[in-house]
């Protein structure tokens, strides 16, 4: 199977949400999620619990847990081989309805323009 592309969401701005967000982690934390990112590189849709899950409505989440902090990482796919980062946040119960709309929102922005909204490594 081939690799999975992963790129970011960029915002119309500039802004790289996932980015900025992973900066603000911890040295250990920020090893588990980039570990976790690479995972969904080699696996792609082949990726599975208890590393990713569905959520909903092309949503998913990379999921990392480290010292009872749950952190997750929002992603949709585009097309079989591209798979889009949206964001990150730390989680208690369940993912909040409002990050998976935010996530939402911006698969449906990435789907107009594509080439606006990817940042790539």
């Amino acid at each position: 199977m081939p690799k999975t592309k992963v790129v970011f969401y960029q915002e119309d701005d500039g802004s790289v949400p996932i980015l900025e967000w992973l900066d603000s982690l911890q040295p250990r934390a920020l090893d588990k999620c980039t570990v976790r990112i690479e995972r969904l590189e080699e696996m792609g849709h082949e990726l599975r619990r208890p590393e990713a899950d569905f959520l909903r409505d092309g949503i998913y989440e990379l999921r990392v847990g480290l010292q009872r902090v749950n952190y997750r990482m929002l992603y949709f796919f585009h097309g079989r081989t591209a798979a889009v980062v949206s964001h990150g946040l730390v989680k208690e119960a369940e993912v909040p309805p409002k990050e998976i709309e935010k996530a939402v929102e911006r698969k449906r922005k990435f789907e107009k323009n594509p080439q606006v909204h990817t940042h790539e490594e």
